[in-house]
């Protein structure tokens, strides 16, 4: 498996996100998904990414069975903010509320140092400041190796990146999410900070096995407007497009996605999620596949094509995004 730097440290250049595994998207098989972790280990996928709201927790406790007894072979990633209230899911991004979060990862992993501790989104009512400051703390205090942040704007970025190195940040970036190119993407880039896509397949449309008709109505992308029916025909035809591309140049319609995102730029590290081997297996090629110029316009000749994607996030999804 290639690799590509983030912060100081060599880690794979694809990773892998396990929130599929318990939370989100359809029902959680526990044997396949110890196996699906297994596997990444021997196929040198070591940058995990879990967040302690997944599954309320039991996703990093589902981690924990394969990271603990392979800690030095796994670079481990989770996050903190999102907490359950008698009114409903909110955001803490305080500092009093981390310092119980991080505990609470730390024993549920069942580890004694967290590799990247990312703050899930930026709290409104905290300036983001005040949360690095706090977790910086955390790296001061060992707990905590390098610091991250999520759905975050260029200005917060810069404002964080002063007050302690912020060595990554997440956000969902794919073929047919590219708002980061404007902005958030070029400062990472200028400050040397790893870019982490998550939903790098488009929640698995760009695989094209998904068919939104046919979604579950606990499915998470079923409240998602380019999940929706308004959509489904416009992407449907641009994912099947896009397979056939594949095909022509040899490979999965998933690693010509990925491959897509590689050559956006060196520090970028997609984190395509996934709870079974094959789609793992699969995706692991993607790095082996490097895209000329020739190629990536005929990508974007698709996406051309067929424009009208929608939205990625609804109303409710969006109030959670920092974009100032």
């Amino acid at each position: 498996m290639k690799k590509r730097l983030l912060g100081n440290e060599p880690v794979s250049a694809i990773g892998l996100g396990c929130m599929s595994m318990s939370h989100a998207y359809g029902t959680p098989d526990d044997t396949e998904s110890i196996a699906t972790l297994n596997l990444a280990l021997e196929l040198g996928i070591n940058f995990w990414d879990t967040a302690d709201v997944y599954g309320s927790g039991r996703n990093e406790e589902l981690l924990s069975k394969v990271l603990a007894p392979n800690r030095d072979k796994v670079f481990i990633a989770t996050k903190f903010g999102f907490t359950q209230t008698p009114g409903g899911m909110i955001f803490d991004g305080s500092p009093a509320y981390m310092q119980q979060a991080v505990e609470a990862s730390l024993k549920r992993l069942g580890i004694e140092t967290i590799d990247l501790y990312y703050a899930h989104r930026i709290d409104p009512n905290v300036p983001v400041e005040e949360t690095v400051t706090a977790m910086a703390g955390l790296v001061q205090a060992g707990k905590v190796r390098h610091i991250g942040l999520s759905e975050v704007s260029a200005n917060s970025i810069r404002k964080a990146h002063a007050v302690h190195p912020i060595a990554a940040v997440q956000s969902e970036y794919s073929l047919l999410t590219r708002d980061a190119e404007r902005d958030v993407i070029p400062t990472c880039k200028e400050l040397g900070i790893a870019f982490v896509p998550f939903s790098p397949l488009a929640r698995g449309l760009m695989t094209n096995t998904l068919k939104l008709s046919e979604l579950p109505d606990t499915d998470f992308r079923k409240k998602l407007p380019r999940y929706q029916e308004a959509h489904q025909q416009n992407n449907e035809s641009l994912a099947a497009a896009f397979a056939a591309l594949a095909t022509e140049l040899g490979c999965t319609p998933a690693q010509l996605a990925l491959a897509w995102l590689l050559a956006q730029g060196e520090h970028i590290i997609p984190i395509p999620g996934t709870k079974k081997r094959k789609n793992l297996a699969d995706n692991a090629g993607a790095p082996d596949l490097e895209l000329n110029a020739a190629q990536l316009r005929r990508v974007q000749e698709l996406l051309d094509r067929y424009p009208d994607v929608g939205d990625r996030y609804d109303e409710a999804s969006w109030k959670l995004v920092d974009r100032s």
